[in-house]
């Protein structure tokens, strides 16, 4: 029989019984440990912020793109999630271009124009953009949802994979000029493709299970120097299973059907072959994740991931990449990669273990984007921006204690580092750490929107649209964030939008970051930053070998070592949600107008490490692989 379920504001949140009883499961594997370093904050003072602003450059850079969502009433899940945006130099100018990925139109609209495509914009210099997404050979009608960016071939050129609704897309680059898609003999698709041929009715009616990606990354998991691919899917959908559910606003109209109604789904994880061709090997390298309904022998076992952010990272320093997933109503995942049986390379799904299944409270969060960083020198978190009236997750690592290895262990500090209560309002979906203000801090940034359009007619205090949120670090100890505010950053920044994927670059090449926020079923904000602080920088674009290292040199950490202090930045292969901000590492350094050497850990099994010396500061300097000291 039909559930029916009345949405009243905090009906929204994705946690329930089900999340309860599937974190139950995974601490059955270890009892959390308690953080000794972890305290409290019950008061906080203000703390001054520096002035930098930002200011709006959309309108007259040339886009003009709009995201659709194509909704026509009938309140299907895809339609509120999208879009991502991803930041890159496709044709080797030394210029970030920007790609925006539309959602658009599902099948059976009876639209006569051509169904909106994603957009490719070439970064001309000075702020302005032209729209080569014809020429480039990207204008192919999908639904899309996140996207990524890697150089699967390692040619020198990076390459695009759009996560959807439906069948996911590859494409290689050919010339620096234009695309061609190669998911079919990549074998990277995924499932089948939405049933775009038939009608409205047929669509709505459709049973089968369609795939619905959200968040994708490149990654070398096995360190062979390729790039394989980690997919995150959301949820087991379909028109039928959607519409199966009665969900109302108020009792009166319908709403989009929160995530706890529907079953997980897998992430995928498929190995590069040799540059050209992809293998699933999702479930011998241990990504399937599934959890028994009950404790009876013969329990039916399912899916529970209903995954949205997805992250490379290495924190236990290993020098291979584990990979992080923000999931939404239910625990977390954290994959480790281990040395499997045979001598390669799989993953152990560990999250509960490690502290990053649940936030402190004990009760699963519905986690959106997700990012990785060291926050203050030696100290690293993750962040995880969480629904509305949920405070962003910041996890962060234990603190290594000298002469030991790193105990791979986190813990929810929000509350020690003031993000838990500003951040709580909020329905929070892009995430990352960039140091917008060049001090040579991670400071922190989400894209905010809410899900429903109507949701003012059940609490007026939550809004459609909603202003993102930057939080500049202070260097303290205990208040290491600080909500930023117009007084600061001026008023664009925090313009309200149906906020989505969001991604940061140095777009006009002035060396601070500048800011991308994607919005659902409306235009992007690009945002120029204007900071007139006088700190200084370093811009360093990491080049691997294409043998020992992928050339994109995604999952390298770098270490910048100036005036006694010790700075590590890593590469991504994405970040936050839907999107991917630039590969080129910037680095504040305040004050500091000398580097004393950066070293660079290359990925790959057999990579190592190499030191280098930079000519000086508030300059972009390319780092190639095999150049430095102990290079071979």
């Amino acid at each position: 029989m039909t559930r029916k379920v009345i949405v009243f504001a905090l009906a929204f949140i994705t946690a329930g019984a089900a999340a309860y009883f599937v974190a139950s499961k995974l601490f059955q594997d270890k009892p959390k440990k308690p953080d000794p370093g972890a305290g409290d904050i019950k008061q906080r003072e203000a703390i001054p912020v520096p002035a930098v602003k930002f200011t709006n450059i959309t309108a007259d850079s040339g886009i003009t793109f709009r995201h659709s969502n194509g909704a026509t009433g009938s309140k299907l899940l895809p339609e509120t999630m999208g879009g991502g945006v991803a930041v890159f130099d496709y044709n080797g100018d030394g210029l970030p271009d920007i790609l925006f990925i539309q959602s658009g139109v599902l099948p059976g609209h009876d639209s006569k124009d051509p169904p909106p495509t994603m957009a490719l914009y070439k970064n001309l210099g000075g702020n302005k953009f032209k729209d080569v997404t014809s020429e480039a050979g990207l204008a192919v009608p999908m639904y899309g949802m996140g996207v990524c960016i890697g150089d699967i071939d390692n040619d020198g050129r990076p390459d695009i994979f759009i996560a959807c609704v439906g069948k996911h897309h590859l494409f290689r680059n050919v010339d620096g000029k234009r695309f061609e898609e190669i998911t079919d003999s990549a074998n990277v698709g995924g499932g089948p493709d939405l049933p775009w041929k038939v009608s409205r009715p047929e669509f709505i009616a459709w049973k089968d299970p369609i795939p619905f990606g959200s968040s994708c990354t490149f990654l070398d998991f096995d360190g062979d120097g390729r790039l394989d691919l980690f997919v995150c899917h959301y949820i087991t959908w379909s028109p039928t299973i959607d519409l199966s559910v009665s969900a109302t606003i108020a009792g009166l109209t319908r709403a989009y059907v929160p995530p706890k109604d529907f079953n997980g789904a897998q992430c995928k994880l498929y190995r590069n072959v040799d540059g050209k061709k992809f293998e699933d090997v999702t479930k011998s390298a241990g990504v399937e994740v599934f959890r028994a309904e009950g404790t009876a022998a013969g329990a039916r076992q399912r899916a529970v991931g209903k995954c949205l952010g997805v992250i490379v990272c290495d924190p236990d320093g290993d020098g291979w990449p584990d990979v992080m997933v923000a999931n939404d109503g239910t625990p977390n995942f954290f994959f480790h990669n281990q040395q499997s049986a045979d001598g390669g390379r799989k993953f152990v799904e560990c999250g509960g273990v490690v502290g990053v299944a649940l936030p402190d409270s004990g009760s699963a969060r519905g986690g959106m984007g997700i990012d990785f960083g060291e926050f203050s020198p030696g100290l690293y978190a993750a962040i995880i921006a969480n629904f509305a009236d949920e405070p962003d997750t910041f996890l962060r690592l234990r603190p290594r204690k000298a002469g030991q290895a790193q105990d791979l262990f986190f813990t929810d500090t929000a509350l020690t580092y003031g993000l838990a209560g500003p951040s709580q309002t909020p329905l929070k979906f892009g995430a990352f750490f960039f140091d917008y203000d060049l001090d040579g801090r991670l400071d922190l940034l989400t894209c905010n929107g809410h899900i429903e359009p109507e949701i003012e007619r059940t609490r007026a205090a939550d809004k459609y649209a909603q202003p993102a949120q930057l939080f500049w670090n202070t260097g303290r100890d205990k208040q290491a964030f600080e909500l930023v505010t117009e007084s600061s950053a001026g008023p664009a920044l925090f313009q309200p939008i149906v906020g989505r994927g969001s991604a940061y670059a140095d777009l006009d090449g002035d060396g601070d970051l500048d800011v991308i926020l994607a919005a659902n079923n409306g235009p992007p904000l690009i945002l120029r930053n204007d900071s007139d602080l006088k700190h200084h920088w370093l811009r360093l674009n990491l080049i691997g070998d294409g043998k020992r290292s992928n050339v994109s040199a995604i999952g390298a950490t770098i270490i910048v070592e100036a005036g006694g202090k010790k700075l590590t930045r890593y590469v991504a292969g994405a970040r936050g949600y839907l999107s991917q901000s630039e590969f080129p590492v910037t680095i504040g350094l305040g004050a500091i107008d000398k580097v004393d050497r950066v070293i660079v850990k290359w990925p790959g099994k057999d990579a190592g490490e190499e030191e280098f010396v930079v000519p000086g500061v508030d300059r972009a300097v390319e780092v190639k692989q095999g150049a430095g000291k102990n290079g071979r």
